[in-house]
Protein backbone atom coordinates (compact mmCIF):
# COMPACT_ATOMS: atom_id res chain seq x y z
CA UNK A 1 0.00 0.00 0.00
CA UNK A 2 1.71 3.33 -0.93
CA UNK A 3 1.79 6.18 1.61
CA UNK A 4 -0.55 8.75 1.85
CA UNK A 5 0.71 12.27 1.36
CA UNK A 6 -0.86 14.71 3.92
CA UNK A 7 0.83 17.80 2.55
CA UNK A 8 -0.46 19.67 -0.51
CA UNK A 9 0.52 23.19 -1.28
CA UNK A 10 -3.00 25.12 -2.60
CA UNK A 11 -2.52 27.48 -5.36
CA UNK A 12 -4.95 30.46 -5.70
CA UNK A 13 -6.74 30.47 -9.26
CA UNK A 14 -7.04 34.43 -8.54
CA UNK A 15 -3.42 35.94 -7.58
CA UNK A 16 -1.46 32.25 -7.62
CA UNK A 17 0.01 32.62 -4.34
CA UNK A 18 0.82 29.51 -3.14
CA UNK A 19 1.29 28.01 0.65
CA UNK A 20 1.67 24.65 1.57
CA UNK A 21 -0.99 23.17 4.12
CA UNK A 22 -1.91 19.71 5.98
CA UNK A 23 -4.79 18.54 4.74
CA UNK A 24 -7.52 16.44 7.58
CA UNK A 25 -7.97 13.22 7.17
CA UNK A 26 -11.05 12.91 8.82
CA UNK A 27 -13.56 15.32 6.09
CA UNK A 28 -13.32 17.22 3.09
CA UNK A 29 -11.95 20.88 3.08
CA UNK A 30 -14.62 22.40 0.73
CA UNK A 31 -13.83 26.46 1.37
CA UNK A 32 -10.46 27.60 1.36
CA UNK A 33 -9.44 31.26 2.15
CA UNK A 34 -6.50 32.46 -0.20
CA UNK A 35 -4.02 34.15 2.82
CA UNK A 36 -3.16 36.97 0.41
CA UNK A 37 -5.59 38.23 -1.74
CA UNK A 38 -8.76 36.78 1.03
CA UNK A 39 -10.71 35.37 -1.98
CA UNK A 40 -12.70 32.19 -0.42
CA UNK A 41 -11.88 28.98 -2.77
CA UNK A 42 -15.01 26.02 -3.37
CA UNK A 43 -13.77 22.83 -5.35
CA UNK A 44 -14.34 23.03 -8.95
CA UNK A 45 -17.49 21.34 -10.59
CA UNK A 46 -16.49 17.65 -10.18
CA UNK A 47 -13.62 17.80 -7.59
CA UNK A 48 -14.54 16.96 -3.86
CA UNK A 49 -12.77 19.14 -2.35
CA UNK A 50 -10.38 22.23 -2.76
CA UNK A 51 -7.24 20.21 -2.24
CA UNK A 52 -8.61 18.02 -5.61
CA UNK A 53 -9.10 21.34 -7.32
CA UNK A 54 -6.12 23.94 -6.56
CA UNK A 55 -3.62 21.51 -4.45
CA UNK A 56 -0.43 19.48 -5.78
CA UNK A 57 -1.62 16.52 -4.09
CA UNK A 58 -5.71 14.91 -3.74
CA UNK A 59 -7.15 14.94 -0.35
CA UNK A 60 -6.08 11.42 1.07
CA UNK A 61 -9.58 9.53 0.60
CA UNK A 62 -8.87 9.99 -3.43
CA UNK A 63 -5.31 8.80 -2.98
CA UNK A 64 -6.66 5.87 -1.89
CA UNK A 65 -8.67 5.50 -4.42
CA UNK A 66 -11.83 5.74 -3.02
CA UNK A 67 -14.16 8.01 -3.49
CA UNK A 68 -14.46 11.47 -0.86
CA UNK A 69 -17.25 12.38 1.61
CA UNK A 70 -19.05 9.43 0.63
Amino acid sequence: MAKIELSSTITCPHCNYSQQEEMPTTACQFFYECNKCKTLLKPLSGDCCVYCSYGTVKCPPIQEGNSCCN
